[in-house]
């Protein structure tokens, strides 16, 4: 397969999966739940949608504030408004072809702030490490605070507390194994790996080692903050979700991070991940799929909106660069 192919079908795949999952989604229901899934929608509480989008806003000021601290050790500081400005685009072009906003973004800092781009790219690449290990955390914060539903979870699709027990204790063991296996093998897939885990370490250390290192955690627990956030004031427009606990809106918070790397900016996945979650919790399905398509409805037009805008704005406030 020739490299042209595999790159039109890592962008054509997610769109076509994407699409198959909408469609999906509205064959699964009768024409009476899609009119009251699209009720829901139509009268959406406005407040709380636009405190979701201004809490998401808030989320990418601090992502751009928190930039500058990886770049000042390399020599550089980029203007705010230009960070805030390409932070958008990437998330903008992100819904069109995955993973090219990191691309895009190292190449715009390339160009209206002078920074060398492989170490903008490597900037960027620590940041996804960190995010990395900040969802990491908030799912064994959910584990933790929702262990009894999980359980129950488990044990209804055939595994007690036994059954559980011993897939762990298989797991760990396995990882143990397959530790033990690549620091010896030398195979292609084996060295990927070690690579992807060795920047993983490199990417923890360099926050232990850069001068303004609390301050990029605090902005790190606040973007992070933000995230849970701007989805759990969600809650408030529909009727059923209203009552939810912020640990039971934690587990269905991650089902929705896991369904956004799934297709073009969660296209259908989110609602369909989301619904699955909060049925753990006795929600409806009509319920679930409003809060879902509410949710990544409200996301999507701010990421479209501010990140079209930034396209604009970037080259006509860099006319000298």
């Amino acid at each position: 397969m020739g490299n042209s192919t595999k790159k039109i079908l890592k962008i054509a795949v997610p769109i076509a999966l994407g699409l198959f999952l909408v469609w999906y989604s509205y064959n699964a229901t009768t024409e009476e739940d899609r009119r009251t899934i699209w009720d829901y929608i139509s009268n959406a509480d406005l407040f709380w949608v636009g405190l979701s989008i201004g809490i998401g806003i808030l989320s990418h000021i601090s992502r751009a504030i928190r930039w500058n601290y990886l770049l000042r050790p390399l020599g550089f500081t980029p203007r705010l408004r230009n960070n805030l400005l390409i932070v958008l685009i990437s998330y903008f072009a992100n819904l069109g072809i995955p993973r090219s906003g990191e691309f895009l973004r190292a190449t715009a800092l390339t160009t209206y702030e002078g920074v060398p781009f492989e170490k903008g790219f490597g900037t960027i690449v620590t940041e996804r490490i960190i995010d990395l290990i900040m969802l990491l955390l908030i799912i064994a914060i959910a584990l933790v605070l929702q262990t009894d539903i999980i359980l129950s979870f488990l044990d209804e699709n055939g595994f007690g507390l036994v059954g559980s027990v011993a897939v762990l204790t298989a797991g760990i063991v396995g990882l143990l194994v397959f530790i033990r296996v690549l620091k010896k093998s030398s195979a292609p897939f084996a060295l990927k790996v070690k690579e992807f885990l060795g920047g993983l370490l490199d990417g923890v250390s360099s926050i232990l080692r850069m001068k303004n290192k609390w301050a990029f955690v605090a902005h790190t627990l606040f973007i992070w903050g933000c995230y849970v956030g701007m989805f759990w004031v969600i809650k408030y427009t529909v009727a059923e979700t209203i009552s939810l606990s912020f640990s039971q809106l934690l587990v269905a918070f991650i089902a929705g991070a896991f369904a956004m790397t799934a297709t073009n900016g969660g296209l259908g996945a989110f609602p369909i991940a989301v619904t699955a979650a909060l049925s753990l919790f006795d929600i409806s399905d009509i319920s679930g799929q409003a809060y879902g398509w509410i949710m990544w409805i409200a996301q999507t037009l701010m990421v479209v909106l501010f990140g079209a805008i930034s396209f604009a704005l970037l080259p006509l406030l860099n006319r000298n660069r």
